[in-house]
């Protein structure tokens, strides 16, 4: 797997293999947050994680991966009956399970997909890749439901 220390990693690039996995593909019928989907969220996510990330020499191959597929869940939280428990403090673990199944992941973007939710989820990111999409994560849903 590519990481930054290898010249030039595009962000397009990074995610190549992720973006054309149907399962992936199928978070486009899942509504995340007031008419976006689950994988237009996602993707805003990785992106502006890839730039902090790799602004301030960080990883940010497993920024763009683990934030591309931080909500990997693949059911609509608003439906109910749709999943078991709190989708807030659950679906980070199924997230988790659900990527693991279609690809490798390194452990930061293990760190990454299972962690996003803090503080809900008690344990702090371990990476500072974590901790940059965990804040992008909940500064891109606050714009998408505040749409400002």
């Amino acid at each position: 797997m590519k990481t930054n220390r290898e010249p030039s990693v595009s962000f397009q690039s990074s995610i190549r293999d992720l973006y054309k996995n149907s399962v992936v593909r199928s978070m486009k019928d899942i509504e995340h947050h007031k008419n976006v989907s689950c994988f237009e969220h996602s993707i805003k996510v990785a992106y502006i994680s890839y730039k902090i990330a790799k602004k301030f020499n960080l990883d940010y191959v497993s920024a763009a991966r683990g934030g591309f597929l931080h909500d990997f869940y693949l059911y609509d939280w608003h439906e109910k009956g749709s999943h078991q428990g709190l989708h807030g403090f659950n679906h980070s673990k199924i997230a988790l399970h659900n990527a693991q199944s279609i690809t490798e992941l390194n452990k930061k973007e293990t760190d990454i997909i299972r962690k996003h939710m803090w503080p809900l989820n008690l344990v702090f990111p371990r990476y500072r890749e974590s901790w940059i999409v965990t804040f992008v994560d909940k500064a891109t849903t606050l714009k998408e439901i505040v749409h400002f």
